[in-house]
């Protein structure tokens, strides 16, 4: 269901206050999301193009997006780095600043036309810090780790701003070395995973997997974030899985951890 979209739903991302020590978001779609940390607004793996495969219609435009201060991709997949959207946004608003995988930034920079200083290649190890927000890149397995010249094809992000700290799982699988990764932050304020899980049948149709429900309640466990979002599930009908099985899930096994599921374009404010 869409709560809010359009103008509706920017005005409500622009006029929203967020305390410190708060974190607000809205659910825009499969693992994309509008999280606003003091008066910064970061869109995450924002996937708002039309297509007719959508189950979800897009909830903004990119004139809807004026006043991002961080734009972010995890991957080079379409539904994660949307490109017409990035080439709106970077044509619009000349503030906004876009954050990609390293071994895709230079050619984004001259396919949407987007200044090189506006462009950040990211790398896990290299925490890239603007106007009190932190962004630290770590390596994600989309099915398999992958390095293009020795750099993660695809990332996770860590957000620290506004007294707060907010982990976006990208899409990946959980690898060895990934949780002691994510622990060395010490508790997060939110946890935003893919569950929709792998399978031969997707793989083979070139439609690359991440952890399941039962993989993304684990490291919820594993990790305690104050609250945990699953995301991944609802956009595409051959790519999906029942949310409802991962709140079963993680109500049996991990009774009091707390979670979010709801409505696109809905205010959550923590």
């Amino acid at each position: 269901m869409i709560y809010k979209s359009g103008k509706e739903l920017a005005a409500e991302i622009n006029a929203t206050h967020v305390p410190h020590g708060s974190f607000a978001f809205w659910w825009l779609g499969q693992l994309g999301y509008a999280i606003k940390l003091g008066q910064s607004v970061l869109y995450v793996d924002a996937y708002l193009s039309p297509n007719k495969s959508r189950r979800i219609e897009p909830l903004l435009s990119p004139e809807d997006m004026a006043g991002a201060f961080l734009v972010l991709g995890s991957h080079d997949h379409s539904d994660h780095i949307d490109r017409p959207i990035w080439a709106a946004l970077a044509k619009n608003d000349a503030n906004a600043v876009f954050v990609a995988p390293a071994p895709f930034a230079e050619g984004l920079r001259g396919e949407l036309g987007i200044p090189a200083e506006k462009l950040i290649a990211a790398e896990e190890g290299g925490p890239i810090e603007l106007s009190g927000t932190k962004i630290t890149p770590i390596a994600a397995a989309h099915e398999l780790l992958e390095y293009i010249d020795g750099r993660p094809a695809f990332l996770s992000y860590v957000i620290e701003g506004n007294g707060c700290r907010l982990f976006h799982a990208g899409d990946s699988c959980i690898y060895e070395g990934y949780v002691t990764k994510l622990k060395s932050f010490g508790r997060l304020d939110a946890a935003f995973l893919p569950i929709n899980g792998r399978d031969a049948v997707r793989l083979r149709s070139g439609c690359i997997g991440n952890m399941t429900y039962q993989e993304a309640v684990d490291l919820a466990g594993t990790l305690n974030p104050r609250l945990t979002v699953p995301g991944h599930y609802e956009m595409f009908a051959n790519n999906s899985c029942d949310p409802r099985l991962f709140g079963d899930y993680i109500e049996a096994k991990y009774p009091g951890l707390d979670y979010w599921i709801g409505d696109h374009g809905r205010l959550v404010l923590r």
